[in-house]
Formats: C-alpha cells, structure tokens, sequence
C-alpha cells in the first residue's frame, strides 16, 4: 500500500495566515460598521425622510430647473421654500388646532364643564336610525356630565397623555421640514446620486439588473408617496381647513382620524359624514352654509377614491394589488417608513419571481413576459 500524502507544513501555514487575516478583517469591518451605524443613527429616519421626498420631488425638480436653465441650487431653493409655504402653513394650522381641542378638553375635564349640547327635535325624524340616534344622545346629554365626575382622575391622565402626544406632533412636524430642507439639498445633486444608487444596485443584483431595480424602487418610493401618504395628507388638510372654517369642535382631532384611517385604507367618511350630520342636526347653520359645508366635506371625503387609482402603482412594473399590500404590510410592521420599504421589497420580489417564472430553462427565451420599467410605456 502507498503511504498516505504528508501534510505540507509551509502550506497550512500560509492557509492559517490567510484565514487569520481574513477573520481580522471582517471582523475589523464589522466593527467599523456598527460604529458608522451608531454614529448615525439619530439622523437615520430624518435621513430617511429626506430620501424619500427627493425621490418623490425629483421629477418636479428636474421640469423647474430645465425652465431655469439647469440652476440646480436655485430651482432646489425654491421647492424648498414652495414646500415649506404650502406644506408647513395649513399643516401648522390643523396641528394647533388639534392642540388647542386637546387644551379645552383638558380645561374642560378638570373645571367638570364638559357636556353634550342636547339633540336637536329634527334627528328623531331621521329615516331608519333617527329615533336610535336621538335617545343615545339625549343619553350623552343627560348622563356624560355624571360619567365624566366618576371618571375624572383617569380622563385627567388620558388628557396629559393627549398633550404629549400633540407635543410630539409638533416635534415630529419640525422634523419633517428639516427633512424636507435636506430633501432639496439632496434634489440638487440628483444626477450623482442617482448614479450612485444604479452602481449600487448593479453591485448586488449583477449589471443586467441593476439599472431596471433601481428605476423600480425609485418607482415604487413614488407610488407609495404619491398614492397612499400623500392623498392621505393632502385629503387630511383639507377636512381639517374646511372643519376649521366650518367652527365644528375638535377639527384638528378628527383631521388627525381622516389622516390615519386614509393611510391605513379606510375611506374618510367615516369622519364626515358625522360631521355632516352634526352640521344638519346641531342648528348651528342655516340652509345655504350647511349645504356648503356639506358639499365640501363630501368632496374632501371622497377624493381619495378618484387620485388613488391614478397615482398609485403609476410608473411602477408591478400591479397596484402588490404595491398596496406591501405598503399596509410594511405599515402594520414598521409603522410609516415600514410602508415605503414594504412597499419596495414587494414590488421587487414579484419582478423577480414573474422573471423566473418567464425564463424557463425547457421553454427557451419567453418572448410574453412583462415589460421592464425602462421598456414599459
């Protein structure tokens, strides 16, 4: 029998030293990665913000600059300044008056002066739920003020609790402009950063691919601004300018509702037609101001069912099904931010699974596959 091969000494040497070498590298690497991260990370979601606005701005940044001859640090300075009047002015006006409605009620609960104003004859007459309505409120009427004493230590918390909510809205309403100031220095410099998000792309999914996921996610990020917090926001606005206009109470807290029950997909009528209702039954309002009233809350109630089909999944290689379930997947996870990276994710992994359903190895090239971003009309 032959002897068996000896060990090369001066070979498992040298493997030793390379394997050593490269576990000190990566964890070297490592290392510098968590500390880059941590360093960070108290700017990540205002980072976050600004990307995903000067992804969803860029293209209205590109047509103002191209018809000021290519100033791209002034038509940046003035999206900013646009955004910041249109955007900060009537949003700072619903947020205060969600502060003022949570201040009178905190003022009203601990004084003991809340109370139900008491129906009016006309709302038994309603059709089919008139008689139910008027007996549950004349019940709020009669028996809230009661309730409301037994209860006030733990209403007096909830309402504490109110106020640092609002207290963090306005926080959180500083940051998005300052994330929206950072969005226009990033729009000024979109070229490069597109580039560098496509050989970003190119490096992890191959250079036949890279391209056509970055138009993707950039398509999808859009969507999901355009198409679901956008409509949301803007449908929010309005309901609260028109319910500030209007003088119902609490118009910055069910503006909040209408933003969140439209971002989560649920039609913001539930919040005005009560109104509605509220306008009609109170005797507040004669004829011609209640059908004013009412038609604009109708008209901000329902514009969601008209833009959301337009904008979302617009651009986008993906069906709207997919974007929409990715977006309330992402939210139900991640809270807001989760709906862009859910929304993303979703839509890249259905392009991949339907190319690997096209290209099948028996069948040769698939000649009816879906269109790439950079192919579809």
């Amino acid at each position: 029998m032959n002897a068996p091969p000896r060990p090369d000494p001066e070979l498992e040497a040298r493997l030793s030293r390379a394997l050593f070498d490269l576990l000190i590298r990566f964890t070297m690497a490592l290392v510098l990665a968590f500390l880059c991260y941590q360093v960070f990370s108290p700017f990540l979601s205002l980072m976050v913000w600004a990307v995903i606005l000067a992804v969803t701005l860029y293209p209205a940044f590109r047509k103002l600059a191209h018809r000021m001859g290519d100033r791209q640090g002034l038509a940046a300075t003035l999206m900013v300044l646009g955004g910041l009047v249109l955007i900060a002015g009537p949003t700072t006006l619903v947020v205060g008056s969600l502060g003022d409605s949570v201040h009178d009620f905190v003022a009203h609960v601990r004084d003991n002066t809340l109370h139900v104003p008491p129906p009016s004859p006309g709302v038994a007459e309603w059709p089919v739920v008139g008689k139910k309505v008027f007996g549950l409120w004349s019940q709020a009427h009669e028996d809230l003020p009661r309730f409301i004493q037994s209860q006030q230590p733990k209403i007096a918390d909830l309402s504490k609790k109110a106020l640092a909510m609002v207290a963090s809205l306005g926080g959180m309403l500083l940051a998005f402009l300052a994330s929206f100031i950072i969005a226009g220095i990033i729009m000024a410099f979109g070229q490069a950063g597109a580039r560098a998000s496509t050989n970003i792309f190119r490096r992890i999914v191959g250079e036949d691919r890279g391209e056509v996921f970055a138009k993707l996610s950039t398509a999808t990020i859009r969507a999901v601004a355009l198409g679901v917090v956008g409509i949301a926001f803007v449908q929010a606005i309005l309901i609260g300018l028109v319910l500030i206009l209007a003088g119902v109470p609490f118009a910055g807290v069910l503006a909040m509702i209408a933003l969140v029950l439209g971002i989560v997909q649920v039609p913001a009528l539930i919040v005005t037609l009560p109104v509605i209702a509220y306008i009609w039954s109170s005797g507040a309002y004669t004829t011609g101001p209640a059908v004013f009233y009412s038609v604009l809350l109708l008209v901000a109630g329902t514009m969601d069912n008209i833009l959301k089909p337009l904008m979302l999944g617009r651009g986008v290689d993906a069906p709207m099904p997919v974007i929409l379930l990715g977006a309330l997947g992402g939210l139900a996870t991640s809270g807001i931010l989760g709906m862009f990276i859910g929304a993303t994710l979703l839509a890249i992994g259905y392009q991949i699974f339907m190319a690997w359903v096209a290209n099948r190895p028996s069948a040769g090239p698939s000649t009816n596959h879906r269109p790439s971003p950079e192919q579809a009309p």
